[in-house]
């Protein structure tokens, strides 16, 4: 059961200017890309090959080359999957719960703006869900909160990818401009339906 790079729900242009076409072809067609079949590559004729990708991140000490391309191919899927050329809002109740656990969504936002800014070198920010609560997070490399020894814990509901390559043609050194622009291109529903199947 070989993992196959997703295909994408909307044109390469279409989160364009908050992520710019170049950007997004490369981010997916190359790095994601490589991503996926250097897993393929390491599985190979390992107990890991039949698995599923959350069941080989959730074992503990994995090999080098199916940590870095397992978290690799698991974010990257995610981030795509929660980016929208047409967003939608949350629910009410969705919108209490980030009420509940951070005041309000602005606060929300800078937490997790804090987390992508200050993440040192490459690496993720995370808004995850566990016991029916959320909380925000940084990871090095391509490291998650599903992975056994992760920093971080819970279920990744909404994920931004803080590695230069994400950015750098558009944005340059300037990631904060770039940890802004994400927002105007995150789905809310689907986020929520990540926290709903979290539970």
């Amino acid at each position: 059961m070989a993992f196959e790079l997703p295909k994408l729900n909307y044109d390469y242009n279409a989160l364009a200017p908050h992520i710019d076409e170049k950007t997004m072809e490369i981010h997916h067609s190359k790095h994601h890309a490589g991503y996926t079949n250097n897993l393929n590559n390491a599985v190979l004729g390992t107990e890991f090959e039949n698995k599923s990708i959350e069941q080989i991140l959730k074992t503990p000490n994995l090999p080098n080359a199916i940590r870095n391309n397992g978290g690799g191919y698991y974010n990257h899927c995610l981030f795509w999957e929660i980016l929208s050329p047409n967003p939608q809002k949350a629910s009410n109740d969705f919108m209490d719960l980030i009420n509940k656990n951070f005041e309000s969504l602005d606060t929300m936002k800078e937490k997790f703006n804090q987390a992508a800014a200050t993440r040192f070198g490459s690496g993720w920010a995370w808004l995850c869900a566990q016991n029916g609560t959320l909380s925000i997070c940084s990871s090095a490399n391509q490291d998650n909160p599903i992975m056994n020894n992760s920093d971080c814990k819970g279920t990744p509901i909404l994920g931004l990818d803080v590695w230069e390559h994400a950015y750098y043609l558009n944005y340059q050194n300037r990631r904060p401009d770039y940890i802004s622009a994400f927002w105007n291109i995150v789905d809310w529903k689907r986020v929520e339906s990540k926290y709903q199947a979290s539970l």
